[in-house]
């Protein structure tokens, strides 16, 4: 297999291989920024051998860092042994790992009665979610709601969801019945659901917006969120594929108790760190009542929960309990707020976050060139908003690698800054 990656990678430069980019690939996301040949732990090199660390993880997605033996391990065991199957069938790494979310996704496990769908993507698992809250009360129930900033995927279903007019505009009309509510205003959940309360099907919200630019649900929505939904008969659904599988510090975002405060959803969605970087989803089904809407035939998926992606995802959990991750986000993720806010440099204005899940707040609109910035100087960090920056490292990222960067953003924020 090296032959073959070798042969594919060769001796060309990042100029070669963006000339073929532009020609082979549709124009979706734009040129790459770079090209990257491999990766070890929280590093990545790219074609011409520059060396980055990799503070955004393919945007939360790679929990364990690149290349980590037990991951790739079980992953060539698994695909050695039993590869694709088809949901015609099932396998027990599918049934072990169904077992394993149902007992990680709220404190103390699911209640009997729970079940998991397994998807290849968040998109995925947020259609589950779509469908979910259409088939809960049928027709009676058209209204689903949704919160101000929330970003839930990019297909149909998913993008109804999603609140940025800009991916929503070009492909309307979209799916209808959703309202979108202002972010973290109980004041207008309550109002939602005195006008028309019995006709929501379900409530659908993240417990820390991601691409809203980290923003964590103030405390007491969501407990005061359960209590109404629970009260009109509507589902509360919660999509952690972001703020899930550790990223936080805790197993959910919303297990963290000034977000969630014991708060037990109806369903939650779940994907990028859930493989480790392999393509892995699920929607969890947390109460009995939801996991019975799904019946044969009416949802479905080719790849999901094949016996590879399971193997991935339960190997990424057990390296995430084995290592001490959840505690290494949050202390190195505490770290790394606390060395950003103390800089005193003028164009940083805050850092919030929770584990290492992380935006630092900046004085101007000047996220893009500190992105570039940081990119030149051999840091991948995301522009998620115009003021913003995210970070989102794999939770192997340790205090040092994090104050690499802690000691040259004064000079990245002054380069970005002057262009």
């Amino acid at each position: 297999m090296s032959e073959v990656i070798e042969a594919a990678t060769g001796s060309l430069t990042q100029d070669d291989w963006q000339r073929r980019y532009a020609g082979a690939l549709m124009n979706t996301f734009g040129p790459p920024q770079r090209v990257l040949v491999r990766g070890e732990g929280c590093y990545v090199w790219d074609a011409d051998g520059n060396r980055y660390l990799d503070l955004l993880a393919g945007i939360a997605v790679n929990a364990l860092g690149h290349a980590h033996p037990t991951l790739t391990g079980a992953i060539s065991a698994q695909l050695g042994t039993l590869g694709h199957i088809s949901n015609f069938f099932a396998s027990p790494t599918q049934i072990t790992l169904a077992e394993r979310l149902l007992a990680l996704v709220v404190d103390g496990g699911a209640p009997a009665g729970g079940r998991v769908f397994f998807t290849n993507s968040g998109t995925e698992a947020m259609e589950a979610a779509f469908k979910l809250a259409r088939r809960h009360g049928g027709p009676d129930r058209d209204r689903i709601l949704a919160l101000q900033g929330a970003f839930h995927g990019r297909s149909m279903g998913a993008l109804a969801l999603t609140a940025k007019a800009a991916y929503r505009e070009p492909f309307e009309p979209l799916p209808g019945g959703v309202e979108h509510l202002p972010f973290g205003d109980l004041t207008a959940l309550e109002a939602a659901f005195a006008d028309g309360g019995g006709r929501v099907a379900a409530l659908i919200v993240e417990p820390v917006q991601g691409e809203a630019g980290v923003r964590a649900l103030p405390p007491g929505y969501l407990a005061a969120a359960r209590e109404i939904t629970s009260a009109h008969g509507a589902l509360l659904i919660l999509d952690e594929v972001q703020s899930g599988m550790g990223r936080t510090g805790t197993w959910m975002g919303h297990h963290l108790p000034h977000i969630g405060g014991g708060v037990v959803p109806d369903a939650i969605a779940l994907a990028k760190g859930l493989g480790g970087g392999f393509p892995m989803g699920a929607l969890v089904a947390v109460t009995e009542e939801a996991a019975a809407l799904l019946t044969p035939g009416q949802h479905g998926t080719t790849f999901g929960g094949n016996p590879v992606a399971s193997a991935a995802a339960l190997a990424t959990i057990h390296v995430i309990e084995r290592d001490g991750l959840l505690a290494n986000a949050t202390t190195v993720g505490q770290h790394l707020r606390t060395e950003v806010a103390a800089l005193d440099h003028p164009l940083v204005t805050g850092c919030r976050g929770e584990g290492l899940l992380i935006a630092i707040e900046l004085a101007e609109p000047v996220a893009p060139a500190v992105a570039a910035a940081a990119l030149r100087r051999g840091y991948i960090v995301n522009a998620v908003a115009p003021d913003a920056i995210r970070l989102a490292p794999p939770l192997i990222l340790t205090t040092a690698q994090a104050d690499a960067l802690v000691a040259d953003l004064p000079t990245i924020l002054t380069e970005a800054s002057a262009a």
